[in-house]
């Protein structure tokens, strides 16, 4: 690997697990209590543009750290509804 490509893989790794703490937050207190699913959707729908950029590119880290952010942000939005429609019900 180059050091464009190291680069590349570092950023990716950074931002697509950026939101992690979030869901894992989310799933340890089994509450959607101070969350707000906005970011989340917003992200991972732009995320989404990013994997048709990377593969028009032909960028394996682009489309390969972009598919997991997508899932890990629609994830968090799921979690968010499960865990909200949970805490509506008696």
């Amino acid at each position: 690997m180059d050091r464009t490509q190291i680069i590349g893989f570092l950023a990716g790794l950074g931002t697509t697990f950026a939101a992690l703490p979030d869901l894992l937050a989310m799933l340890k207190r089994r509450s959607s209590a101070g969350m707000n699913p906005r970011m989340a959707a917003i992200t991972g729908t732009f995320q989404i543009l990013w994997v048709i950029y990377g593969t028009l590119i032909g960028s394996s880290n682009i489309i390969m750290w972009n598919v997991i952010a997508v899932a890990t942000n629609y994830l968090t939005v799921g979690a968010y509804l499960y865990f909200g429609r949970r805490e509506i019900r008696p």
